[in-house]
């Protein structure tokens, strides 16, 4: 066994194993070296730097121990997959499914999850995005506070389980997106510094400190993140990547860091055989994210769009507390479902500044929205999911709209558990602190601040799917209503065609309904309390949430707060 890690500053460097320190050997540009003949599979091991440690290796590819404790030596040729003819999902015309192992069943592994996928195969998504599978420190945690980023999180399953997920996922015929953070580490656990200079030496983000990509020594930090994509989408056989707030990313390079991934990736889909997706998190609205890197973009395939999530929200919900404030009109949701975006360089009052630009000839499948997701739900300090009316209506217009439409788990059946922040840390500081830390963050955003503990395990234990709640009548109607407009919305080319300049929206003066055409379809929304006419001319109802639909003279009258989806008569 070859054991290398990069330590540049270092003097002399051993690799502890077996019960014995190895000497290792300098190479270039700061590479160590040692070959252990003993070491195999499982083999537990450490670095010693100049004397200090034992620490666990940067890239270690498993901690059996938690981040705490040694890594050992994973091969992945070890493993078998079944999986030989999948060719991979594109993610235009898709629908992305966002899970949290932990929480997504009672046991919270990769093998109960497993057990689900009929449920997803069932519903007719296409992806299925994992959040982050990085080990943390403690055993919950949403994944944002992962250390070892190339190991995989042992509570879950380690590395054998999430690859046994992918194969099942891709034996059922759906795709697997994996949530990464590379914007900053975890506070705990993370021992990357006595190594090299990762970090920059200032607050990248709210989050933490920011990673050395444009510094002295930042090619080797480069890689570190680039070959851990690498290795997800190649070694697990992942098909994208979501990257975590690509807005904290701190580079001043020639070359963005984004459009380097973007080309190595590439350059391994070649090699695989099979569209390979990153998917920016980006707060910035700046359509260069999303522009090849022959046009001068970034090369990402696509971003989440949280303006699309806020006008839904405000339309379904009637919130314009914080950064709701400019979504409240309906005016907000009509120009985000025809242009993409609300914040195309105009005045942001959240921000108290200009923000964004226009998105235009941007196709629609390359801005992934949500009518809930982790963030959205999880960032209130209660949790709290939207009612089942106001999904009915909130998925109608998602899943019929231009973007990629992704759903949160357990949004499909309207589950009545909470998605609350949790955490586990284990330096009792962090531990004693995090709840203010959490309440701070969202200081100025409107809520009246009454979250649970995040440390306390009923936090955690109170934002597990209830999955019996699938027998009684009102959640299966909804799950009913989202298998029927993704089934719709696969069978209508209309409804998943991303061209913006073919939405024409048109809004109540009002506030009480809004019709979205999708090409000669029209989608009519009624947010009201009570009935109303909207202007479509009667014809065949294709799908509707609410009975009875009724034509008249002046258009069609449709139930209170109730969505219709028809295709128009003649006349």
């Amino acid at each position: 066994m070859i054991f290398e890690v990069w330590a540049p500053e270092a003097t002399t460097v051993e690799v502890d194993v077996l019960d014995e320190r190895h000497a290792m050997s300098a190479g270039e540009r700061g590479w160590w070296t040692a070959a252990v003949a003993e070491a195999t599979h499982g083999t537990p091991y450490a670095f010693v730097l100049d004397g200090d440690g034992p620490y666990p290796d940067p890239r270690s590819r498993r901690q059996p121990e938690g981040v705490f404790g040694p890594s050992a030596v994973y091969e992945h040729a070890r493993f078998t997959w079944s999986d030989h003819e999948w060719t991979g999902r594109d993610l235009r015309g898709a629908v992305i499914y966002e899970l949290h192992v932990g929480t997504f069943t009672e046991a919270g592994t990769f093998a109960s999850a497993i057990e689900r996928i009929g449920h997803l195969v069932e519903l007719c998504v296409d992806f299925v995005e994992i959040m982050p599978v990085a080990p943390v420190p403690g055993g919950r945690n949403w994944g944002y506070d992962g250390v070892d980023l190339y190991a995989v999180n042992e509570t879950y399953g380690g590395p054998d389980g999430l690859k046994s997920f992918v194969d099942a996922c891709h034996r059922a015929g759906i795709g697997v997106i994996l949530d990464v953070v590379y914007n900053h580490l975890g506070p705990s656990g993370n021992f990357l510094r006595p190594f090299g200079p990762y970090f920059a030496g200032f607050a990248g983000s709210y989050w933490g400190e920011a990673v050395n990509l444009d510094g002295p020594h930042s090619d080797e930090v480069r890689r570190y993140f680039i070959e851990n994509a690498l290795q997800w989408l190649r070694d697990y056989h992942v098909d994208g990547l979501r990257l975590d707030a690509v807005h904290a990313l701190h580079d001043k390079r020639a070359t963005h860091l984004l459009a380097e991934l973007a080309a190595e990736v590439d350059v391994l889909a070649c090699a695989v055989g099979r569209p390979l997706t990153l998917i920016a998190e980006s707060d910035l609205n700046d359509p260069r994210m999303v522009r090849p890197l022959e046009a001068g973009g970034y090369g990402m395939n696509a971003q989440w769009d949280d303006d699309v999530h806020h006008a839904l929200h405000c339309a379904v919900s009637g919130e314009d507390h914080g950064y709701y404030a400019d979504f409240a009109d309906l005016s907000a949701l009509a120009k985000v479902l025809t242009t993409g975006v609300l914040h195309d360089g105009g005045r942001s009052s959240f921000r108290l500044r200009s923000h964004g630009a226009p998105f235009d000839g941007v196709p629609g499948h390359r801005l992934v929205a949500c009518l809930q997701n982790h963030d959205q739900i999880g960032n209130r300090p209660g949790g709290d999911r939207l009612p089942l009316p106001a999904l009915k209506l909130g998925a109608g217009l998602l899943l019929t709209s231009p973007f990629t439409p992704m759903l949160f788990m357990g949004e499909e059946w309207g589950a009545r558990s909470p998605f609350l922040f949790f955490s586990d840390h284990v330096d009792p500081e962090l531990r004693g602190s995090e709840a203010a830390r959490r309440q701070r963050e969202f200081d100025g955003f409107g809520y009246a601040w009454d979250a649970p503990d995040p440390s306390d395990e009923e936090t955690f234990l109170r934002s597990k799917l209830d999955w019996s709640e699938l027998k009684e009548e009102a959640h299966w109607s909804l799950l009913c209503w989202y298998r029927d407009l993704i089934a719709l919305r696969k069978a209508l080319p209309e409804l998943s065609d991303p061209r913006f300049e073919r939405v024409r929206v048109e809004v109540d003066p009002q506030g009480k309904w809004l019709v979205m055409w999708r090409g000669e379809l029209p989608v009519a929304v009624n947010f009201a309390a009570e009935s109303v006419t909207v202007p479509v001319r009667a014809g065949t109802v294709l799908l509707a949430s609410d009975e009875p639909v009724s034509a008249g003279s002046d258009g069609l009258r449709l139930p209170a707060q109730s969505l219709v989806i028809s295709r128009p008569g003649g006349g």
